[in-house]
């Protein structure tokens, strides 16, 4: 059985994540989610609330699971029995950061591979921080994020009282 690791601080989940979620999940036998809980960044959602919204969006993939982990991701992908760490590519910066850190990976854990999936072109623009701008400024995401991603963003932007 081959499962993998689709890594990433998903701050919110973009339909860019989706689709390369959907597309490992069928290349895959076993799909982690590997939700990042990075203390050195400051999020607009817990990792709690990102493991739920993932899991939310991800209910109708059977080989689909949402963990969160710290650390080292391939120390995460050995305590889960992955082989194979999924990694998406919008443009050829993605690509430059993410061969180094694959050969990397691939240096530390010689046995733990990284899969490329380069991103929908209709999603090649898009980015959490780039949802989380626009929506800060009470612009229109709903083409970026599912309806209920939608509502959890306004809901916690208005809570921290971040609208401008």
């Amino acid at each position: 059985m081959t499962k993998a690791i689709y890594p990433g601080s998903f701050d919110p989940v973009t339909f860019g994540h989706l689709d390369i979620i959907e597309r490992a999940s069928k290349v895959v036998d076993y799909l982690i989610v590997g939700v990042l809980n990075n203390s050195s960044k400051n999020p607009l959602f817990s990792v709690e609330e990102r493991v739920a919204m993932l899991q939310e969006v991800t209910s109708h993939l059977p080989n689909v699971e949402v963990q969160s982990f710290g650390g080292l991701l391939v120390d995460f992908a050995k305590q889960s029995d992955a082989s194979v760490i999924v990694r998406g590519l919008r443009a050829i910066t993605d690509f430059e950061y993410e061969l180094q850190m694959s050969q990397t990976n691939r240096k530390i854990a010689p046995n733990i591979d990284t899969v490329f999936f380069t991103t929908n072109l209709k999603y090649a623009y898009l980015s959490s921080s780039i949802v989380k701008e626009v929506a800060m400024y009470n612009g229109k995401i709903d083409e970026f994020v599912p309806p209920v991603i939608v509502s959890h963003i306004r809901e916690k932007i208005d809570q921290c009282g971040s609208n401008k």
